[in-house]
């Protein structure tokens, strides 16, 4: 499988609380926070256009993105 380009920038508002909390699970669990967002994204689209996610996928032409109203919901 082609590995994935990351060079965009995703920025988030989080509380500190949260995200103290979040980045020590991360290090016990000897991972990054950027490699477990990126795990939840990818299970987000796949769960929201049932399509198996490929790195050469571009979003476009899924039935998610044609009709938002049919997407499916967890």
């Amino acid at each position: 499988m082609p590995r994935e380009v990351r060079t965009a920038r995703l920025t988030i508002l989080i509380d500190p609380r949260k995200k103290a909390v979040f980045e020590r699970l991360c290090k016990e669990d000897d991972t990054t926070p950027s490699q477990v967002v990126r795990r939840l994204i990818r299970r987000y689209i796949e769960e929201t256009t049932g399509a198996p996610w490929t790195p050469e996928d571009d979003g476009k032409d899924t039935e998610a993105e044609q009709a938002p109203d049919k997407r499916r919901r967890a």
